[in-house]
């Protein structure tokens, strides 16, 4: 899964990032998802999430 559905993302599962700062590399960092703070069911760069350690980024990847 590509992380672009707000249904397929849930707190505390694990997913890969890419943070803000990373946009340009396309440099992924994993992490356990703490919120979810995009509103729409959908966005084509990925939900918006923070991770349980602070950082804040788009969701590339779900974790299984």
């Amino acid at each position: 899964m590509n992380g672009q559905k707000r249904a397929d993302i849930s707190i505390g599962l694990p997913v890969k990032i890419v943070l803000k700062q990373d946009q340009r590399t396309g440099k992924l960092t994993s992490g356990i998802v703490k919120d979810i703070l995009t509103k729409s069911p959908s966005h084509p760069h990925g939900i918006k999430v923070r991770l349980q350690d602070g950082q804040v980024g788009r969701v590339k990847e779900i974790d299984k």
